[in-house]
């Protein structure tokens, strides 16, 4: 079989030949489907978001009334803050009411640990924890707290401090930033937890 005849032959049956390439439009449905699906999509959560209904968000009729009812100003920003960062530590133990739970976390309502003049001593507790016996309103407590606030920034922990002395009926000058910073360097050094005689000492 000569040269010719076996490119005749390859031709013939298909070996060794490119398939053919050309285009194909894309079809029009395909183009059309994501947006149908984007803008159904955003009807649908239309439809289906409350927005304002008055069912929902009832007595406010506008975002507009909401941002005028929120807090501006330090105090109320750091009891929300407070709130918040109690919520995430110390609810699970001493109850979002603040009312303790029997045989594992004391009260805060009315506690004259948390009620305290002498902030020093309620700052050490968040910070390097307690443990042993203690008293909170005339009742005996046997302790294993640990330091749950050491992580903590000191502005969340002065925040959640003044949250614990304002919130249930109590009333108490708030803690500030600068004493929680204060009280944490005078106790870096330290890595046991409190007794309440310790605590009881500290001016």
């Amino acid at each position: 079989m000569n040269d010719s005849t076996a490119s005749s032959f390859a031709a013939s049956s298909g070996r060794d030949t490119e398939p053919p390439v050309g285009t194909a439009p894309v079809p029009m449905w395909l183009m059309v489907l994501p947006i149908l699906l984007f803008f159904g999509g955003a009807l649908y959560f239309d439809w289906t978001a409350a927005w304002f209904n008055p069912v929902v968000h009832a007595p406010f009729t506008s975002l507009k009334q909401i941002e005028s009812l929120q807090p501006s100003t330090g105090g109320d920003r750091l009891l929300i803050r407070g709130k918040v960062v109690y919520e995430q530590v110390c609810a699970l133990c001493h109850g979002v009411d603040g009312a303790g739970k029997p045989g594992q976390a004391p009260t805060f309502v009315g506690s004259e640990w948390v009620l305290t003049d002498n902030v020093g001593q309620l700052i050490r507790i968040p910070l390097q924890g307690l443990a042993g016996p203690i008293t909170v309103k005339g009742q005996e407590w046997n302790l294993a707290m640990p330091a749950m606030g050491a992580a903590l920034p000191d502005e969340d922990l002065a925040a959640v401090l003044t949250y614990m002395r304002n919130a249930w009926g109590n009333q108490a000058p708030p803690v500030t930033t600068e004493q929680v910073t204060a009280t944490r360097n005078a106790t870096k050094g330290r890595t046991q937890p409190w007794s309440a005689v310790e605590l009881k000492a500290v001016q």
